[in-house]
């Protein structure tokens, strides 16, 4: 959409369990890094930047054999593997939270930040235009629950046997349930107080709306609600790698910036923890106060410096 052309290797993450995908992936390896290196022949780049995932992992290893400059960005407060293994071959490694050190040579890391879509860095002016757009009522508290482009399934099962408590407490919801439960639960947007959406394009006025905030602790969406600055119940996804997102709400929630509640806890802790903080307005500054202390606002310009820089080099 850009107007960038995409080439892609056949590379595929290795299965932390027992599967007969692991059988091939020698195979995807070796090739994806033959891929790799016709790849950097035919563009001959001047940089390459890795973000983590394992398709970044073979192209900047080929790159730092041809002595190709290179930077890392680790996103999450918990490093994954490909960007442990490239940390050694890079110049430069752009991190988004303090401590990690403990896994990367200290003397490359630059402390930069995520780089968070720009009509958020400054929402206050745009309350008025966020309630309007969703026809919200302004004396009545506004929950944004958040699942991800996706959706996510125990969140999404918590708003639905929740709906009465909201009711309950007066609170209106916009409700991101994702692509894959938009037919699940579209049907609720009948429900007085109740909007149900698959997708939030101007999500610059949801935050705007929003008193307070559900949300994964995926590394995009951390850095996003540390710039918008409101009260949030991170409920990480525990189906991930190194239950990365578990250690990324933690890094929040230890500041005394967010509140964690893990998907076990839900049944026995939600309605408590939810209730005493949409009642507590100095917990409620507190969470945001502290929460806009982590921001990085800056992070697409520092890291495309450090890459300038790598490039004057």
């Amino acid at each position: 959409q850009a107007g960038y052309p995409i080439h892609g290797i056949w590379i595929d993450g290795f299965q932390r369990k027992r599967s007969l995908r692991n059988l091939l992936f020698p195979v995807k390896l070796g090739v994806s890094l033959w891929q790799a290196f016709f790849y950097l022949i035919r563009f001959r780049p001047q940089l390459v930047v890795g973000t983590g995932g394992f398709a970044s992992g073979p192209l900047v290893f080929v790159a730092s054999i041809f002595r190709v400059p290179s930077l890392i960005q680790e996103q999450n407060s918990y490093p994954g593997i490909t960007n442990k293994l490239l940390s050694k071959k890079v110049s430069k490694i752009c991190v988004a939270y303090e401590g990690l050190e403990r896994f990367f040579p200290k003397e490359k890391l630059i402390l930069t930040g995520n780089p968070v879509r720009q009509d958020l860095l400054d929402l206050d002016h745009k309350l008025e235009d966020a309630q309007t757009f969703f026809n919200l009522d302004p004396n009545k508290k506004i929950l944004l629950v958040l699942g991800g482009s996706l959706g996510a399934r125990r969140i999404n099962q918590l708003i639905e046997s929740e709906l009465g408590y909201f009711k309950e407490l007066g609170v209106q919801l916009i409700w991101q349930c994702g692509k894959l439960y938009a037919e699940d639960y579209s049907h609720y947007s009948s429900y007085a107080d109740v909007q149900v959406h698959t997708f939030l394009n101007r999500m610059d006025l949801a935050y705007a709306a929003a008193d307070i905030v559900i949300s994964r602790a995926g590394a995009s969406s951390v850095s996003e609600l540390c710039v918008v600055g409101k009260p949030v119940i991170f409920i990480p996804s525990p189906n991930v790698s190194a239950d990365h997102q578990t250690k990324n709400a933690l890094a929040v929630s230890e500041k005394k910036a967010a509140v964690l509640i893990s998907e076990k806890e839900l049944e026995s802790s939600f309605e408590t923890q939810f209730s005493e903080l949409i009642a507590s307005e100095s917990q409620q500054v507190e969470l945001s106060t502290n929460i806009k202390k982590l921001a990085l606002k800056q992070a697409t310009i520092t890291i495309t410096n450090e890459i300038e820089k790598l490039l004057n080099k």
